[in-house]
């Protein structure tokens, strides 16, 4: 073996250095990962770059070749990743205190802007969270605790996340949805005095709708008063003398007609008083 050694000794040493050389240059990327190739320090091309269009199964994953010794590789994952918020207290526009805590996903879309202005996910999710907090804070800052218990809320979210997808393009970052876990008001008195205030704030709102539909009421009963009295008085401008008669059955029915549970009342008038003009045969 030492014989051989000797005589081979630089063919082995070759054989060696080139299968060393063939392993470092190969890197495998999984299908959950994207790949930035570096040379000198500087991207020069992505591997399995992240494609909305791409398939399962189908993307370019797999094993790749690149120049040993002189380029790198750095995975990028191409997953949907987490952006948890601290828990934050919010001023609604109502001077409610909230305890807000909040959550957003997003995933690398462009691994070279990446690379290039925050070199890891880890420090893109820290230059996110800062805009974040900020963004929620004015949002939630414009609206009313009651507004957050809406579809409303809906809405905030939506403009939150346009917001910070704006600031995580410039990382190489896409937003893709923000939630708020919990926003709970303090414990202790602020919390029986929101309650309190929302109480009356309904109890209000309730009283505006009853004092609403009294007005409605009594402007319909007039309107229909108005109505009968042109009924009338079209009635009787086509008959006088049956309005006469129908006008003082009405006032005798109501007079002298006695109703089941009501008081017995009399009545001593003379026959030639006018109200009883209709019992003499109008005469």
């Amino acid at each position: 073996m030492s014989n051989i050694w000797q005589n081979y000794k630089g063919a082995v040493i070759a054989v060696a250095i080139f299968a060393l050389a063939g392993l470092t240059s190969l890197t495998f990327v999984n299908e959950g990962e994207q790949a930035v190739v570096l040379q000198g320090g500087q991207p020069v091309k992505t591997i399995n770059k992240f494609d909305p269009d791409d398939q399962f199964g189908q993307t370019g994953a797999g094993i790749h070749y690149h120049l040993p010794f002189i380029q790198t590789v750095q995975i990028v994952d191409r997953r949907i990743l987490d952006l948890d918020m601290d828990r934050q207290q919010v001023l609604t526009s109502d001077q409610q205190r909230l305890q807000v805590n909040a959550y957003a996903r997003f995933r690398i879309i462009d691994p070279i802007m990446m690379v290039t202005n925050a070199r890891t996910e880890e420090n893109v999710a820290s230059q996110l969270v800062p805009i974040f907090t900020s963004v929620l804070r004015q949002e939630l800052g414009r609206r009313t605790f009651a507004s957050l218990l809406t579809a409303e809320r809906g809405n905030a979210m939506s403009n939150i996340r346009d917001t910070l997808d704006a600031a995580a393009r410039q990382y190489g970052a896409q937003v893709l949805d923000v939630r708020i876990k919990r926003a709970d008001l303090p414990e202790g008195r602020p919390l029986e005095a929101a309650f309190e205030r929302m109480k009356s704030d309904r109890q209000e709102e309730a009283e505006t709708i009853r004092a609403q539909g009294r007005r409605d009421a009594r402007v319909i009963r007039a309107e229909a008063e108005g109505e009968a009295a042109r009924t009338y008085a079209a009635a009787y401008g086509k008959d006088p003398q049956f309005y006469d008669f129908y006008r003082a059955m009405e006032s005798y029915d109501k007079t002298f007609v006695e109703r089941e549970g009501g008081p017995e009342s009399s009545f001593i008038l003379s026959p030639d008083n006018e109200y009883l003009r209709q019992f003499r045969g109008n005469r």
